[in-house]
Parts: C-alpha cells; structure tokens; sequence
C-alpha cells in the first residue's frame, strides 16, 4: 500500500514492538534464575533434586493452567490491564523468592510466579493482532523470541557476577524491580485501540483497519475444542517445549554432573543455548516472507521452517551425546535450540491467523499444553535418571524423541485458516 508524502503511515505501532521486547527480557531473566540459582538454594534449603524438579514442575504447571485465563482477559479486557497487573504481580512473587525458607515456601512460592507470568505471550499475541497488520506480524514475533532467549541466555553471567556481590535472595528482590518499572511505563503509553492515541495519523490507521478489532464477544470454547488445528499447535508446541525446557531447568546441573564443570564453566556456557536460539527466532522471523515468494503460500512456510526445525534439533541432541569435549557438546546442544526456534514464529502467527479476535485465548491454549510438556520434563528428568542409573544421556535421549514426534503434527496442520472458516465450510 503507497501513499502520498504527507500522508505517510506513522511508525507509532512498533513501540508496542518495543515494550514487547523488553516484557520478553524480563520475562526469560525471572525464570531462568532460578535454574541458575537452584545450586545454592538447593545447598541453603536443604533440597533433594527431586524436590527442586517439583518447584520446577509446580511453576510450569501454573503458568500452563492460567495460559487460557489469561489469554481470555486479555480478549475480554484489552492487554493493557491485563499485562499491567499480572505483570506487577509475578514481579512480588519473584522478590518473595528470595525470602523462601523452606521447600514448601519455595513451592508456593514458584506456583504463584507462574500463575502472574502466564499471561505474558498470549497478551503480547493479542496486542500484535490489533497494532500490526498480518505482514508485520510474525516478523514482530521473531525478534521478541530472539531477545526473550538473550535475555535468558545473559541471565547466566548475570546471576553468576550478581552472587559475587550479594546474596540470592538480594539477587531476587533486584529481578522484581524490574517488571514493576515496565508495567508504570507500559500503562502510562499503551491503549487497547490504536485509535486512542493521538500519535497515530489516519495511515496508520489505514494499515491496521484488517487487523482484528480490539472488541470481544464470548470465546468459541466448542470450536475450539473441534478444531484439528488447535489440537495440533498444542500437540507440536508440547513436544516443542518438553524438550526444550531442559535448557532452563537442568542444563546447569547437567553441565556440572555430566560435564564436571565449574560454576564459571558453567556461567559462560550455560546461556548458549538461549542464546542461538533467539538468532533461530530472528532467522525464522525474517526469512519467512522471501520463503513464502519461494514457495507460494504461507502454510507451506510455516510447514517447511516446522518440520525443519524438528528434525534437526532432534539429530543434535544425540549428536550431543556422542561428544565428548563439553564446549562441543553444549555447542550441539546450542544449535539444537536453534532449530526449535525455527519452529516459534510461525507457530505464534498461526496463534493469530488461526484465532482472529480469540488470538490471546488460542495463544494461550497453545502456551498452555506447551507449558505443560515442559511442567512434565521438569519432573521426568530426575525420574529417567533414576532408572538409568544417573545417566544423562538418557534425558537427552527421550529429549530428542519428543522432538522427532513433534514434526508429524506439522505434516498435515492448516496454520492460517480462521476457526470461523473452517466451521463454515
């Protein structure tokens, strides 16, 4: 779409781009500091493994099971009170985990973290989908993944330079700070119709008029329960996330039970797979318009960047397993995440072709049975190494077959017809 000189589209939408990006930061900085700092709280709280993979386990069940409430609110309310309170909440939850004192403080604790986090990608989803138009979008969605991984993969070095100085429960209440700076600023500027602030000029406008309107009606709970293709972004996302939450759970003690490596080692290693990972998101996110001219359609893209995805980082989680020099084999491992975050992209995009105006309560259904793969790997870690004789290389196994399942679901998933359209036909 062209216009004229003085008429040109204002670029006021991608300050919600912006928040967006720093919200994912936040975001990847609370959890994975506490896979960070599970060590030394395992050491101070008198923990057993298996009762950290249940904190673990706890948290990711929450944020899992308040996905779809949150994603409701968010298409019910607007994302600006939604994202503003749960963000204010989760950022108390995670300075209170600093005062933790025993395992059960710590798991009540991680619990409610995890209900106050869960709305954050939904209603990010849902905000793209009134503020960007469709071509904008999955791009919008790759580079908020790409600096949701580095601000996990920095969380490592932070933690580790942050302990040198204070303890972890100070570390704690310093990570909470954060998301309550973000959500006075997000609220003062940010509003639910693009139309309500006065610095989008009517090409603007003009651009977002197909995006889904910023009004909700009441959510088609029957339609998506009949729909295959819900079924299928959950089913791809569980096998996604199964596999890779163990860069955010046990990569830290894998490396140093595994590998033997010291807390530096571990410090400058550990962030890896974060890290190539956003740059997988990024890749994803802008190579998925060229790659549609290539192969004609959207869905074939999505298919392509999906099963790619799987396939490789399934190959390099046994890779891993072969080699022996750690810095190879965290590099494998690296590149494994990579490849799932070729699948991220494309996956929320679906989340918004596919849900139109229920784009929060499809992001979070999808995030939700995600979560919930990852809430079950926390767990099944310590369990698989029990009866493999404290062998790692069989979590990493498992890993990797989780992976290669999730590639069938791509096979035959539509990722950009409406629910509504396909009721319809």
């Amino acid at each position: 779409m062209s216009f004229p000189a003085d008429q040109r589209p204002t670029r006021v939408r991608y300050w919600v781009v912006f928040f967006a990006v720093i919200l994912a930061i936040i975001t990847y900085i609370d959890r994975v500091a506490l896979s960070q700092a599970a060590p030394q709280i395992t050491r101070d709280l008198g923990l057993t493994k298996q009762q950290m993979g249940l904190v673990f386990t706890f948290f990711l069940t929450a944020y899992a099971l308040f996905e779809i409430p949150s994603g409701f609110m968010g298409d019910k309310l607007g994302p600006r009170s939604v994202l503003t309170r749960i963000v204010v909440a989760w950022s108390v939850f995670i300075a209170a985990t600093g005062q933790a004192f025993n395992w059960i403080s710590l798991l009540i604790i991680q619990t409610l973290f995890g209900a106050g986090e869960a709305g954050a990608f939904p209603n990010i989803a849902k905000a793209f989908s009134v503020w960007l138009p469709q071509d904008e979008r999955v791009r919008a969605q790759g580079i908020v993944w790409l600096f949701a991984r580095w601000g996990g993969a920095i969380t490592p070095i932070l933690v580790f330079g942050l302990f040198k100085y204070v303890s972890w429960p100070t570390a704690f209440a310093l990570f909470g700070i954060l998301g309550s700076v973000w959500a006075v600023f997000f609220y003062r500027w940010f509003r639910d119709n693009p139309a309500d602030n006065p610095n989008v000029n009517a090409a603007e406008l003009e651009l977002l008029r197909h995006s889904h309107s910023h009004a909700h009606g009441s959510v088609p709970w029957g339609k998506f329960a009949r729909s295959p293709q819900v079924w299928m972004l959950g089913g791809q996302y569980f096998c996604l996330s199964y596999s890779w939450y163990f860069s955010i759970t046990w990569l830290p003690t894998y490396l140093k039970e595994a590998r033997h490596l010291d807390p530096a080692q571990i410090a400058s290693l550990a962030g890896l797979p974060l890290f190539l990972g956003g740059i997988g998101c990024l890749f994803s996110g802008f190579i998925a318009k060229p790659l549609t001219k290539l192969t004609g359609s959207v869905k074939a893209t999505r298919r392509l960047l999906g099963c790619t995805g799987f396939v490789c980082a399934s190959s390099l989680i046994v890779l891993s397993t072969f080699l022996s020099n750690p810095t190879y084999a965290i590099l494998a491992l690296a590149f494994a995440s990579f490849s799932n975050d070729l699948v991220m992209p494309g996956a929320w995009g679906a989340c918004m072709d596919v849900g139109g105006r229920n784009a929060g309560t499809l992001s979070g259904t999808m995030n939700m049975l995600g979560n919930l793969g990852g809430a079950v790997a926390s767990s099944a870690a310590p369990f698989i190494l029990g009866l493999a004789g404290n062998d790692w290389n069989a979590v990493l196994y498992v890993a990797a077959g989780v992976y290669f399942i999730g590639t069938f679901f791509w096979f035959t998933m539509d990722s950009v017809t409406p629910i509504d359209a396909h009721e319809t036909a």
